[in-house]
């Protein structure tokens, strides 16, 4: 639907002076604007970010119609449309919910503290066929997603399914207000997103307020604290009535469930759950049904059921119920970004096809693919209502907007439609058009694929796998996965700690501490840290390559680096007069003038910069060259982290103090003064000056250890069994036979050694990894491309078994405690051999 924007402004109770502007899009980042003359931007503020400060950054992009709080210059936009409100987000509310009020079809609420998006994805895979069906992008659930999501309904719309998340008391009768449920779904009630409530039976009387007015509420009766809350609820609102407000569906292993779990038969592969049915017109004849899906977990077997309790209310018959439950396929959380062969990046998104999946990963292929050319390979879309030609518009416009340059289509839809298409200027060109998967495969050639990133899409029965098999770089067993969702919320914690003016120089150097460079620092730039660092030269022209754009100081630049670093843009750290000397002449002979330099000063590392006693000869040299323009003047703390070296930290902040004023009063002229690393971000508030240095925090380790339950961890380094060894007690396990074992043992060999930064220290011992969520130790001395460990015990273990060598599960500071090292070393000490795999949930 389409409104104008005076009809928006009189929904959220303002006014519009005399435009006739139409408003499809609803924005709230400025970097995802895609059609920017139906656009309406939502100026939030937020605790740290406040987007009244991007409104010039979005009227640059061509957006003319925002919702502000607070009036910026009219004077610098001249074509602009302002709606003056008193509260951005409570605006963005109501006008989802006036849209909301416009349709009379289904509407799906779901709400606990697990199981909400999977719950969603199948009911989608279950009903697509009956349904056209709208649903929450991703987990697109709080308080500013779920009016997104329901911003998205449209008139061919026949059924929607929303997602509704809480993290603190009041939240839902926001999120009620917009969704309005037909039908309201409680998942299972756990202890996620707990904090901000008294109670876990607190949350539940929260979160059930979703169930307002809805006709028909599915939940487990064996789940007390739920049960207990919807009869209070129920009983509530009967009193209030005077008639039973929603009919309850229940289910369970109780007798008085509607849908009563008589048993669950786990097999290999597969589960068999039967029921009796307790109610007409749900029950057949007999009353007795049973569904068999391909999933074997708990998590699964319940979030099914739930999917069953929905199918019976919307009077899917239950042949056909059985029917498509055996086709349900899991649900994937994530974007994998995987190195590729040529020098490419892969996507892996080989799981699903619809406009919605695709909107997001494109957005992911457009944050992680920087200035280098885009391909995205594509699949029939099987799961949707619209017209071919409609839909494969609709697709090339998508496609256009993120900068696309060449499609690739495989199935006999997409390439019939296409096929004879008559492209548009700026709509990437169609390449390739296959019927099928193998068609592809048997044309294929690696030399089509080169310095690119490439997005591969499709829809399951496509088994785009293969493609991404071909494409991947061939990389043995052992991988480094990196989740970007992790480094995007330990920035958010830090930033949280930090004043709003404060800015957040992202440390990538070695490697971004062995998590890889340029996939780092292109999600630190998507969220829009100030500044970059990078120990060398070669390090910044990397990022530059991959079409990095943030400022860059490099801390450890060399003379003969000076002309790249030069020609990429990167930012010199000067810490001798030496490197100053060498920097101003060469900076003279290329005729260059207010070169950005950064200024290192020694306060009691005694590693580089310029001593207190040099302060004055520096300055005077600073203000006499037109060559160089100082940006920031920085010192590094030896022992941020530790309270009992505070008062050594703190002398070091006088130091740095007394040199910035000695320099200020030289130059007379700004810059920014930086000097907290991430230890400190944390410890020591007053030491956050102007900018802070954010290094290994970013990766979910917290060197204070003071706020380290707050931060996610961001690697995980996996490898599998090669072989298993079963050993008769006295024999010998590795070289030199320094493992002995004192009994019988079954003996694992994993793929990983000192070649792959799996350090020898943790021999004989020393060291355990992760198997089957038991700790097995390492026999024997580490070799170098093979480790072994006793699996003695360990149930079901076998060979190609996963193995965890560190991550969430077994963190990195551990195995750093057991190399008696830093988690530090051992982070950057994986070697390049090992394939990173990054994902983003």
């Amino acid at each position: 639907m389409k409104y104008s924007l005076e009809h928006i402004a009189r929904i959220v109770g303002s006014s519009s002076k005399g435009t006739d502007a139409v408003i499809e899009h609803l924005v709230l980042d400025s970097r995802k604007i895609y059609s920017p003359a139906t656009s309406l931007f939502f100026a939030l503020k937020g605790p740290r970010r406040d987007g009244h400060q991007f409104i010039a950054e979005v009227y640059k992009k061509g957006v003319r119609n925002f919702i502000i709080s607070e009036m910026p210059a009219l004077t610098a936009y001249p074509e602009a449309n302002f709606i003056l409100v008193n509260d951005s987000l409570v605006a963005l509310q109501q006008l989802a919910a006036w849209h909301r009020g416009q349709f009379n079809i289904p509407v799906i609420g779901i709400t606990g503290s697990n199981g909400k998006t999977i719950v969603k994805e199948w009911l989608y895979q279950l009903l697509h066929a009956d349904y056209n069906i709208v649903r929450s992008p991703k987990s697109y659930n709080s308080q500013i997603g779920v009016p997104l999501s329901v911003w998205q309904m449209s008139e061919q719309n026949t059924l929607a399914i929303f997602e509704a998340g809480i993290s603190m008391p009041g939240e839902m009768k926001k999120l009620w207000n917009i969704i309005r449920p037909t039908i309201g779904i409680i998942t299972n009630i756990g202890e996620a997103h707990s904090e901000g409530f008294e109670s876990i039976q607190k949350k539940v009387e929260e979160k059930i307020q979703l169930l307002r007015g809805a006709k028909e509420v599915i939940f487990s009766n064996d789940h007390f604290e739920v049960t207990k809350a919807v009869d209070l609820w129920r009983d509530a609102e009967t009193h209030a009535t005077h008639k039973e407000p929603f009919h309850l569906f229940s289910w369970g292993t109780k007798v008085n469930s509607i849908l009563q779990i008589t048993s669950i038969k786990k097999q290999s592969t597969c589960t068999l759950i039967s029921a009796s049915l307790r109610q007409k017109p749900y029950a057949d004849s007999t009353g007795h049904a049973s569904i068999t899906i391909f999933f074997t977990d708990d998590a699964s077997i319940e979030n099914a059921i739930t999917c069953w309790c929905v199918l019976l209310v919307l009077g899917v018959d239950q042949k056909k119920i059985e029917e498509r439950m055996k086709t349900l396929q899991p649900v994937n959380m994530r974007l994998e970004l995987k190195k590729g062969i040529n020098h490419c990046n892969i996507i892996n998104d080989s799981y699903s096809a619809d406009l919605s999946s695709l909107e997001i990963a494109l957005n992911f292929l457009s944050q992680q693919g920087g200035g280098s050319k885009k391909t995205v390979i594509l699949s029939d879309f099987l799961q949707s209502s619209l017209k071919d030609e409609d839909l494969y518009s609709l697709l090339l416009e998508s496609l256009q907007k993120h900068h696309v340059d060449r499609l690739i289509g495989i199935g006999g839809k997409i390439s019939k439609t296409l096929s004879s298409r008559v492209l548009h200027p700026g709509q990437p060109a169609i390449t390739e058009l296959y019927d099928s998967t193998g068609d592809f495969i048997q044309q294929y050639r690696s030399s089509q694929f080169k310095e690119e990133t490439v997005l591969i899409k499709g829809a399951r029965v496509f088994e785009f796998e293969k493609i991404v098999q071909l494409l991947e770089q061939k990389v043995h067993q052992t991988v480094l996965e990196i989740n970007l969702n992790a480094i995007a919320h330990n920035l958010k914690v830090y930033q949280n700690h930090l004043d709003p003016a404060t800015k957040v120089m992202g440390m990538v150097k070695a490697f971004a501490y062995g998590s890889g460079g340029a996939e780092i620092a292109g999600i630190l730039q998507y969220q829009k840290v100030d500044y970059l660092g990078v120990a060398y030269v070669d390090e910044g022209v990397e990022l530059r390559k991959m079409g990095i754009t943030l400022p860059i100081m490099v801390m450890n630049p060399e003379e003969t680096a000076f002309e790249s670093l030069i020609e990429y843009n990167l930012e010199p750290d000067i810490y001798s007069f030496e490197l100053l000397h060498s920097f101003d002449a060469f900076l003279q002979n290329e005729g260059l003038q207010q070169y950005p330099v950064h200024i290192e000063i020694e306060t009691g590392m005694n590693r580089l910069g310029f001593a207190a006693g040099e302060i004055e000869a520096l300055g005077d040299f600073l203000r006499d060259t037109s060559c160089m323009k100082v940006q920031t003047v920085f010192s590094h703390l030896a022992a941020s982290e530790d309270a009992m070296e505070d008062k050594f930290t703190f002398e070091q902040f006088d130091l740095y103090k007394q040199a910035v004023r000695q320099l200020k009063g030289k130059l007379q002229y700004s810059f920014i003064e930086h000097l907290a690393n991430s230890g400190a971000i944390f410890r020591l508030p007053q030491l956050q000056l102007d900018m802070v240095r954010l290094g290994i925090g970013l990766y979910g380790v917290d060197s204070s250890n003071t706020h380290q339950a707050e931060l996610q961890p961001v690697a995980t380094l996996r490898s599998t069994i090669a072989q298993l060894k079963y050993l008769k007690a006295g024999e010998s396990v590795s070289y030199n036979r320094k493992g002995i074992v004192k009994k019988d043992s079954v003996i694992a060999t994993v793929r990983i050694g000192y070649a792959d930064g799996f350090s020898r220290h943790l021999g004989n011992g020393r060291g355990k990894m992760l198997v089957k969520g038991q700790l097995a130790p390492v026999m024997g001395t580490v070799c170098m491309d093979m480790t072994m460990i006793d699996v003695t015990g360990i149930e079901g273990i076998r060979e190609g078994d996963e193995v965890i060598i560190f991550g969430k599960e077994l963190p990195v500071q551990k195995i750093a405690e057991w190399a008696g090292t830093i988690p530090y070393e051992i982070m950057t000490a994986i070697s390049q051999r090992v394939k990173r795999v990054y994902f983003e949930e």
